[in-house]
């Protein structure tokens, strides 16, 4: 019988679920917008300011993890942990002002579904900036994916170093994103 996830080491989970990249695919759309329409129903209205698909695959044209990745603006103070939960997510990590929820993780590896829920306060939101600008510019997008392929076999057990090596790219292209798109989601 394989250990419960709460019972493993991080090495372990690392192990489990590797970083593996995938062609894009045209369900990850729909995937999302399914399970939007599922958050929706179980969540409060009231303390759902917006719901947007983020991450590489809403990014067009590019290989990617396949997880989808959810960004949640709330204005609820509690930030919708319970109701989350309800909804069969885990929670994964918590600070002041932001929650992560994983689905689809299971003690044999990953689901046919995967989901990461990104639950922030309104204007948290520069992830829609970045997929915007990847999405305006597809020639940022291919540099993009291709520091993603580079890192994917070095770093297949550690998502805490693939994450890192990316992040200067994210960062800069968030900056000009920011730029040049000033206010879009304010």
């Amino acid at each position: 019988m394989p250990k419960k996830l709460s019972e493993m080491t991080l090495e372990e989970l690392w192990q489990l679920f590797p970083i593996f990249l995938t062609k894009p695919n045209p369900a990850w759309k729909t995937w999302y917008q399914e399970e939007k329409e599922h958050l929706l129903k179980a969540l409060p209205e009231k303390a759902i300011l917006s719901v947007h698909h983020v991450g590489s695959t809403a990014i067009k044209g590019i290989w990617a993890k396949p997880i989808i990745d959810i960004l949640l603006e709330t204005n609820d103070d509690h930030l919708l942990k319970d109701e989350i939960k309800t909804a069969g997510y885990i929670l994964m990590s918590k600070t002041e002002n932001r929650l992560s929820f994983n689905k689809g993780y299971t003690e044999n590896g990953f689901a046919e579904r995967v989901f990461h829920l990104h639950v922030r306060r309104k204007g948290d939101n520069a992830e829609l900036y970045f997929r915007d600008f990847l999405n305006a510019h597809p020639e940022r997008a291919k540099e993009y994916e291709q520091l993603k392929l580079s890192l994917w076999e070095k770093y297949e057990h550690d998502r805490d170093e693939y994450t890192r090596r990316k992040t200067d790219m994210v960062n800069s292209f968030t900056k000009i994103a920011l730029q040049e798109f000033p206010g879009r989601y304010e």
